[in-house]
């Protein structure tokens, strides 16, 4: 049962996700990328520590370096992506950040040299084909912006993974919190030395950074951490890979951005990819066999 509860909550984490992809719109109207980072890591942090700063009281060594390591990989993460849109189309970018999927299997693969899930393999290549749908257009050429974008994908599928691995002995709470006020450390400290600290702000910014900070930061790295206890990472990447889908429904529906078949294809290669690494449907015979003992 604790399962499916972190599989529901990394799905809830996925939505907001997919609606980040609407606020980040609207606050990039009035702010710069960095500066959008550093607001909503910064509020973030502040809730995270208001709420629950009493757990960090007995955070130990192991529980606050790896939180550090966490809010790096994951401020360096949204970094890659960030530089690497400014060179390539949002779509590759979106597609090659979501590269993730596949590439966590194999992190896991390579650190604990044992054999991959077969169905979350295939859950994998499902839900990677089904974001090339819902995302990849034009040219499919190389160029530095999809690499960046490829180093993105590495970044967050190394986060996925260590975030998976640490909070099976670790606080969750507390390791975010750390993870949150690394990031917003890491994101003021570029936007200072880019002597760029916005003087004023407009409402519409203001609003989408709350949001951001609240929900698409605050709750859903939240969730996703405290999930990871009752997942494998490969199983939470690819649950999390509906946040293109839940961003293309959003964008439809509040940009107005015009459905087309190769979406929905897309949509449902990824719902189908969820179901194959949820359920993992067993041979007729193994079903057979296991019934009649």
């Amino acid at each position: 049962m604790k399962q499916y509860i972190a599989d529901g909550m990394l799905l809830v984490t996925a939505i907001v996700w997919g609606s980040g992809f609407v606020l980040t719109a609207i606050a990039l109207e009035y702010l710069t990328a960095y500066q959008v980072m550093a607001g909503r890591f910064l509020l973030a942090a502040i809730i995270l520590t208001i709420l629950f700063g009493y757990r960090l009281k007995k955070a130990s060594k192991s529980v606050i370096w790896k939180g550090i390591l966490l809010g790096t990989i994951l401020y360096i993460a949204f970094a890659l992506q960030t530089v690497g849109l400014q060179y390539t189309t949002p779509s590759k970018n979106a597609f090659l950040t979501a590269v993730n999927v596949i590439i966590v299997p194999l992190i896991a693969f390579a650190v604990y040299k044992r054999r991959i899930d077969g169905y979350e393999i295939i859950g994998s290549i499902m839900a990677i084909v089904g974001i090339s749908f819902l995302s990849l257009q034009g040219s499919l050429t190389m160029n530095i912006g999809d690499a960046l974008s490829l180093a993105c994908a590495v970044a967050f599928a190394f986060d996925i993974f260590c975030t998976n691995l640490f909070v099976q002995k670790e606080d969750a709470i507390a390791l975010t919190i750390i993870q949150f006020i690394t990031a917003a450390f890491l994101g003021v400290l570029v936007v200072v030395c880019q002597g760029d600290i916005p003087t004023t702000l407009e409402k519409e910014a203001i609003y989408s950074i709350v949001y951001l900070a609240i929900f698409s930061t605050t709750l859903a790295y939240l969730f996703q951490n405290v999930a990871n206890q009752y997942t494998s990472a490969t199983k939470a990447a690819i649950i999390l890979s509906t946040e293109s889908f839940f961003g293309m429904v959003l964008s439809v529906i509040f940009l107005h951005e015009v459905l087309t078949s190769r979406m929905v294809v897309g949509a449902v290669l990824i719902l189908l990819a969820i179901l194959i690494a949820e359920v993992k449907p067993a041979h007729p015979k193994k079903r057979m066999m296991k019934s009649s003992r």
